[in-house]
């Protein structure tokens, strides 16, 4: 049943994995389906940038779609799509009713990145009191963002996870069903598991590496900057930090400082390369959601690194950590200088990264797990809905209500261009 599937992808933006890991997780999707022999159109109502990847080159079709606009419904129906995956919960509540309506029988799955409610929720906890936030209050996470974001999650046939933390909350916090979840986390090919990797004598410096774009990032910058860097630097006076990411703004650059060893450098054109240069890679997100790229391009490149327990979520199961944990600046900048120092400790802690990745991250694993799923559900697709009648609810009233809305937006557009 599997061998024809025909795979719709609504994407806010073109994937781009040179720049977030949002990209990459993207790649990894679309990679996955078509190892299946499965049909991969990729459609998003995003401009063209600079750095997105040659989807032309990987046989995916793209489109551009626009919201509010019925040029879609003619687009989905003429293609017919046995799975469509929405690559947030936002594009679910733009374009999931019109799929419910050319498409009834099409699997509708969301790709949910992490879960912004949480990060919202984090972010806002984080304003109020600037320390590293894990356990979020209910008044936090119950913010709008999560009444939209569960609301679409009821709405749609799955939802995947990349961190075993949103799993669990999702359904002690939220009451979601565990037959509408799955947990996907990242998906590395044996060749980005098996590595040549230098060595410690080989290696200098410290590195961070994050997209600017991206909240906690920036906080990690600036907590770099203001508290922990100066404390490293007062024991290591040669050691130098090298802070790379993508999007860097002009505040961003106004942090550079070479004479204290900070460099700010903007994106790395082969993460790779620079992380293998390094010799210890820092964190120190205090606040975010879902699992982190730079920790995995870490372990993958047999970095040791330092970050926090919002770092570490979702990210090593039971197993020990690929260097040290830390929620406080002194002792974040102590973990660091001791995995700098010593050969044996940073040894250790690179084992470490090769077995998480080899335990969590395996493409093999994850895939066929994830395959399974999406199959199993499909080939069952009335009944797995008849059982959640929560989204059949939420389904009628969302759809009618969001049809109605756009309707009235794409008729206001289209007078106001015969008035122009």
């Amino acid at each position: 049943m599997n061998s024809n599937f025909k795979v719709l992808i609504i994407g806010s933006v073109w994937p781009e994995p040179v720049s977030s890991g949002a990209g990459l997780r993207m790649m990894e999707l679309i990679s996955l389906f078509q190892k299946q022999q499965w049909t991969v159109v990729f459609a998003s109502t995003a401009a063209d940038s600079e750095y997105m990847s040659d989807l032309d080159s990987l046989s995916v079709q793209r489109q551009a779609i626009a919201v509010n606009d019925s040029s879609f419904d003619l687009f989905v129906g003429a293609l017919q799509p046995d799975i469509v995956l929405f690559d947030r919960f936002t594009m679910e509540e733009q374009f999931g009713w019109r799929v419910e309506k050319q498409c009834p029988a099409a699997m509708r799955i969301i790709e949910t990145i992490d879960l912004h409610c949480l990060r919202q929720a984090r972010h806002q906890q984080f304003k109020r009191q600037p320390e590293v936030v894990v356990d979020v209050q209910q008044s936090d996470l119950y913010n709008g963002i999560a009444v939209r974001e569960i609301a679409a999650m009821h709405r749609s046939d799955l939802s995947l996870l990349v961190s075993d933390t949103e799993m669990e909350l999702l359904q002690t916090r939220f009451s979601i069903s565990p037959d509408i979840i799955h947990l996907c986390p990242f998906m590395f090919e044996p060749q980005q598991l098996h590595k040549t990797t230098s060595s410690f004598e080989a290696r200098t410096h410290f590195i961070s590496i994050g997209n600017f774009r991206h909240a906690p990032n920036w906080d990690a910058v600036l907590w770099l900057k203001q508290q922990i860097w100066p404390l490293i630097r007062l024991r290591l006076p040669e050691a130098l930090l090298h802070v790379y990411g993508a999007y860097a703004p002009p505040k961003a650059w106004a942090l550079h400082e070479p004479a204290a060893g900070f460099h700010v450098l903007g994106r790395a054109e082969d993460v790779d390369d620079v992380m293998q240069q390094a010799r210890v890679c820092l964190a120190p997100l205090r606040f975010g959601a879902g699992i982190k790229t730079k920790l995995a391009d870490a372990m993958r490149n047999g970095t040791p690194n330092v970050t926090t327990s919002v770092g570490v979520e979702g990210m090593r199961g039971d197993l020990p950590w690929a260097g040290a944990v830390a929620d406080d600046a002194s002792v974040f900048a102590d973990a660091a200088i001791s995995l700098y120092m010593h050969t044996t400790t940073w040894q250790q802690a690179q084992q470490h990264g090769f077995d998480i990745l080899h335990s969590l991250f395996d493409a093999q694993t994850n895939g066929d797990a994830l395959i399974d799923r999406i199959i199993r559900i499909k080939q069952n697709l009335t009944e797995h809905r008849q059982q959640h009648f929560t989204g059949l609810m939420l389904k009628h009233h969302y759809q009618r209500s969001s049809e109605f809305m756009s309707r009235w937006i794409e008729a206001k557009n289209a007078l106001a261009k015969q008035t122009d």
